[in-house]
């Protein structure tokens, strides 16, 4: 690496939204809410400190997410770096549908260019964080900002990469979502969902999610409609069931409130006033974030 070994590198990447109603596994969105890591290289092996959301809970050696998406990354644009410290600050609360996972993953893939001394190439960090996360909806949105529709591109049986196009969203267009103390896993939600639907239900989806785009990005007023979702929220309810009663009452208040990812998150599309916060739970009113993970590269010290 030469004399870029001396850098450090600093990275800013934001908190996802997920499916949006029934964009289900396509569909993403970025928000104000930010991870920020640190990157120093030096010596040999890794020091990790980590602040905020999930200080407690998360390794602190290789083992790291974040230190394993930097590896691969290094790995990927063909980078020996023997030793690194790494510091967090969590923002995104973790297990909540909130894509931490995804920021995890993309913020170290992004610091792999930076400790590179490579400008940072989104479509190619994409393909690595696909690969790393399994599908693309959140990474997406991590990687480019804004409103995502994402794919796989490919049979599934060659290993496709993950895809998106980034469209902006209505100018003005708000998000509030509600958090609830208590944590779901994906792959338990996930394992909710059945192997089949009904063809009808299956065409339904497919008319709100194109109705979707269109509300998203110049008619905000079909946003109620345009959420709707026959594919997952409901078969997740026992999982979720305090989200799920939410969504309900929202929704029955003229809201387009939607599951945020997995769950247990709930988020509100759209600039209409929205209730507080139930008793246990915390509300954000967040913008979406226009421009996706950042990187800054600077002198130590």
């Amino acid at each position: 690496m030469g004399d870029r070994s001396c850098d450090q590198v600093r990275v800013r990447v934001p908190a996802t939204s997920a499916n949006l109603g029934p964009g289900f596994d396509a569909f993403g969105l970025a928000l104000s809410l930010y991870d920020e890591l640190v990157v120093t290289p030096g010596g040999s092996g890794v020091t990790v400190h980590v602040t905020g959301a999930g200080a407690d809970d998360v390794p602190l050696d290789e083992s790291h997410l974040v230190v394993r998406s930097i590896r691969t990354g290094l790995e990927a644009l063909g980078v020996s770096l023997p030793g690194f410290t790494l510091r967090c600050e969590n923002r995104i609360p973790h297990g909540r549908g909130l894509g931490s996972s995804s920021a995890a993953i993309v913020g170290g893939l992004a610091a792999a260019f930076g400790l590179a001394g490579e400008p940072m190439d989104r479509e190619r960090l994409l393909r690595l964080a696909n690969e790393l996360e399994g599908h693309p909806d959140n990474v997406a949105a991590a990687v480019y900002g804004g409103f995502t529709v994402a794919w796989l591109d490919g049979p599934v049986s060659n290993q496709p990469g993950g895809k998106a196009v980034r469209l902006d969203p209505s100018e003005g267009l708000g998000t509030v979502v509600y958090v609830p103390a208590n944590r779901v896993l994906t792959k338990e939600a996930r394992g909710l969902l059945p192997n089949a639907v009904p063809h009808g239900d299956a065409a339904a989806n497919a008319g709100k999610a194109a109705l979707l785009v269109v509300a998203m990005t110049q008619r905000p007023d079909l946003l109620l409609t345009a959420t709707e979702d026959r594919l997952h929220q409901e078969f997740r309810e026992p999982a979720m069931p305090e989200s799920l009663a939410l969504v309900h009452k929202l929704r029955g208040s003229g809201l387009a409130a939607t599951v945020s990812g997995a769950g247990p998150t709930v988020i509100v599309l759209g600039s209409a006033a929205c209730p507080p916060a139930p008793d246990g739970w915390e509300r954000h009113d967040l913008r979406i974030d226009p421009v996706g993970v950042q990187v800054w590269s600077m002198e130590a010290g």
